[in-house]
């Protein structure tokens, strides 16, 4: 099946607009839901619409509420919002170019691929590609899809671009909160050598390919168990928990690096040796 856009509309740049359309970058991995059941029945736990005093409801008879005061509401139909006039919902106007360097990581959410939606659109979609890419920017605009404005950057993707959601700046909490009680001192500097020698040799090139939800692997092995078990009894399986060395003292720190170091530099000459001739494929 076809991908679905997210969103259909123009890119404005002053007086050009570029149609164009938008698609997930992202998809659902190998998550396991769950659903709740009745132990003693063995069936699906139903959750029903309730009003309190009246009893279960129908869908149409639901509409939206914005609570003015206490059980005092605003009620809205879906039309009446939809009809809400936002330029942004067509139009995403890029009002700003910044570095990419400036926007923290924190305030980035989901990404886009964004394409230009005809063949008239390619030319300008190409220059605004390609310059961006030469002034080495992103440019930044708002967005209004599913009943929110959104706070958007743009950047070229390979021949594509690429958009991502941000978040605004009342939705991100400021690390000094969090941060305010941990001490000025500095490290050691033989300890910070060994950490920094670590580093250095675990660095490599990032594949995401390299990387599985082990969670869901275990999960699902124990649900295959589970399935293939007459009796239905509880599976538990032991998981050995690092050590909670609550205050380790500088010489178990400073062992504890030089043996990481060494290990590390064990694993990568055997990674890197040669087989031995007897052990040699043939072609």
């Amino acid at each position: 099946m076809a991908a679905r856009a997210y969103w259909q509309g123009q890119i404005r740049l002053a007086l050009v607009s570029i149609p164009v359309e938008l698609y997930s970058a992202t998809k659902s991995g190998a998550k396991i839901s769950f659903r709740q059941i009745h132990e003693p029945s063995g069936k699906r736990i139903a959750y029903d619409k309730v009003v309190a005093g009246v009893g279960p409801v129908d869908r149409d008879e639901i509409v939206k509420g914005y609570e003015l005061s206490k059980g005092n509401y605003v009620l809205l139909e879906d039309d009446e919002i939809e009809a809400v006039k936002v330029e942004s919902k067509r139009t995403l106007e890029l009002v700003q170019f910044v570095d990419a360097h400036e926007i923290d990581a924190l305030y980035y959410e989901k990404p886009y691929y964004v394409v230009p939606r005809d063949e008239l659109a390619e030319e300008a979609f190409i220059v605004l590609r390609d310059a961006l890419r030469k002034a080495g920017k992103v440019g930044l605009g708002q967005l209004s899809v599913r009943g929110a404005e959104k706070l958007v950057a743009l950047k070229p993707c390979g021949k594509g671009l690429l958009l991502e959601t941000l978040r605004y700046a009342d939705e991100v909490r400021k690390g000094q909160a969090f941060f305010g009680e941990i001490g000025d001192d500095e490290p050691d500097e033989d300890l910070l050598d060994l950490a920094t020698s670590l580093i250095d040799k675990k660095t490599a090139p990032f594949d995401a390919g390299e990387f599985e939800d082990r969670y869901a692997q275990a999960l699902r092995k124990l649900i295959d168990k589970k399935a293939k078990a007459k009796d239905g009894k509880r599976i538990l399986e032991e998981v050995d928990e690092p050590a909670s060395g609550a205050g380790g003292n500088v010489i178990d720190l400073m062992a504890a690096l030089k043996k990481s170091v060494a290990d590390e530099k064990g694993s990568a000459k055997s990674k890197t040796a040669k087989p031995a001739a007897g052990n040699k494929k043939t072609a």
